[in-house]
């Protein structure tokens, strides 16, 4: 049977996602449209483009920004500001907690407390010890501004506020966009959207669905966020949606039987009036022209850094191989080898050629 219209699932991979450019390219050079839209980290920033309006020759000028000679993706990897941390933060921090474990002779416990704080105070006025607070207090290494700021930047372009959430987005625009996110506090797989967290900022959504473990600091939930499924999840820590699944095919490969979690977070959407296809990042394919291992050095000045790089690429290179080999007629496999998950600094003959490589996949995989 052959469609108009399709679901997309878009996989995690942080800095290999632009390979969704081109795949995206030769996916409406077909004449075909997408329905659905479901994306993980990377996928997330995809499908929310995607859903806001983007044709594929918006987003490549996106990924082609430049700020001052380099990649404007560089500058998500942004080092925290003593701003960024509040005063609990650095209350319960665990600086704090060494200083007042330390019985400092000769200076009274009133005045210990305040020393201790102006110290804090002080350490926090040094890039390297802010992203090692960043890193042991709040899960990442760098801050995540600068995206949030791209991401806000690039919703007002199609006349979004950056406030604007999963209920407002959908009645405006009729589109049917998921997200997917990781609670780490109650260990379960958040599926965002306009029916199971309405009340939610889709810029924050995204933000909470790429961030990489160790990479980026963890997103707190707030109040004023509203309910997912019903519950309150206020206070709750949320990291990238790879960790729990990385290729959400599930959630739309089937027609989801009532009262199942599919149906929950999807809806009543009748599976068989679209298609399906699982744009999956593939680092065992090789990109033409370009070297089999990335020699990106983005976070890779120390060798606490280095191990950091090496456990995230493996985290989102672990697939949902179930998920990918049950339903391989549905996947189309976008080259990504010698490609980094945080590599967000290649230049562009890199980036070009890595684009390029998604939209001959796709269009092979459309023939």
């Amino acid at each position: 049977m052959s469609y108009t219209k399709y679901d997309l699932v878009f996989e995690g991979g942080g800095a290999k996602g632009s390979t969704f450019v081109g795949a995206m390219q030769a996916f409406y050079e077909k004449g075909l449209q997408p329905r659905r839209l479901i994306g993980t980290s990377a996928g997330a920033i995809t499908a929310t483009l995607l859903a806001a309006g983007f044709t594929p020759e918006e987003m490549l000028a996106a990924v082609n920004e430049q700020v001052n000679g380099k990649p404007r993706f560089a500058t998500f990897m942004d080092t925290p500001t003593a701003n960024d941390f509040s005063a609990t933060d650095k209350q319960s921090s665990v600086t704090i907690e060494v200083f007042q474990r330390a019985d400092i002779p000769f200076i009274p416990d009133w005045m210990q407390s305040n020393f201790d704080q102006k110290f804090v105070d002080a350490l926090l006025k040094l890039p390297h010890y802010r992203q090692l607070f960043c890193f042991i207090e709040c899960g990442g290494l760098f801050a995540g501004n600068k995206f949030l700021e791209w991401i806000q930047e690039k919703l007002a372009q199609k006349g979004f506020n950056a406030d604007v959430t999963f209920a407002t987005f959908h009645a405006k625009t009729g589109k049917d966009l998921s997200l997917v996110a990781s609670n780490t506090t109650s260990a379960e797989m958040l599926v965002l959207n306009h029916r199971t967290a309405p009340d939610c900022p889709i810029t924050w959504a995204v933000r909470m669905s790429m961030s990489i473990p160790f990479v980026w600091r963890e997103v707190i939930w707030q109040k004023s966020w509203g309910a997912y499924l019903g519950r309150d999840i206020t206070g709750h820590s949320i990291v990238d949606g790879g960790v729990l699944s990385n290729f959400p095919i599930r959630l739309v490969d089937t027609q989801p039987q009532q009262g199942s979690y599919e149906q929950r977070v999807m809806g009543d959407t009748v599976a068989n009036d679209a298609g399906t296809i699982g744009l999956l990042i593939d680092e065992t394919l090789e990109v033409a022209g370009q070297p089999k291992k990335s020699s990106s050095k983005m976070i890779g000045e120390f060798k606490t850094a280095q191990r950091i790089l090496r456990l995230v690429n493996t985290m989102t290179d672990a697939h949902d191989n179930n998920e990918i080999l049950t339903n391989e007629q549905l996947v189309c496999r976008l080259p990504a080898q010698g490609y980094g998950t945080t590599e967000f600094n290649m230049d562009s003959n890199r980036l070009n050629a890595l684009i390029e490589a998604g939209h001959a996949a796709m269009r092979n995989y459309l023939k």
